[in-house]
């Protein structure tokens, strides 16, 4: 493993600090091998893959899902209109009694 010799400074406000100097010393780490690491890590376009995996499900779960609320609509609709129907049905034999 060669020597750090270059630094990279970056302003943080206090919280961030906080919160980054925690996960660092929960990972056994100290909080400069944390950000390496962390850096390392990081690509883009991984990043990137997976939003758009997610906009590809979010995509095929909306198109379900108006479906299925144009078939619930359809159905109520049906379901109206037998039940005019019937009070109509109904209306005509009290009439005819």
């Amino acid at each position: 493993m060669s020597t750090a010799s270059e630094r990279i400074p970056v302003l943080v406000t206090k919280f961030q600090k906080q919160q980054l100097t925690a996960k660092a010393k929960a990972a056994g780490l100290s909080t400069g091998e944390f950000l390496r690491r962390a850096g390392e890590s990081y690509s883009a376009s991984e990043d990137q893959d997976l939003l758009e995996g997610l906009l590809d499900q979010v995509v095929k779960i909306t198109a379900k899902t108006e479906q299925a609320i144009d078939d619930a609509l359809a159905f109520v609709s049906a379901s109206e209109q037998r039940l005019a129907e019937l009070d109509t049905h109904s209306k005509r034999d009290k009439l005819s009694v």
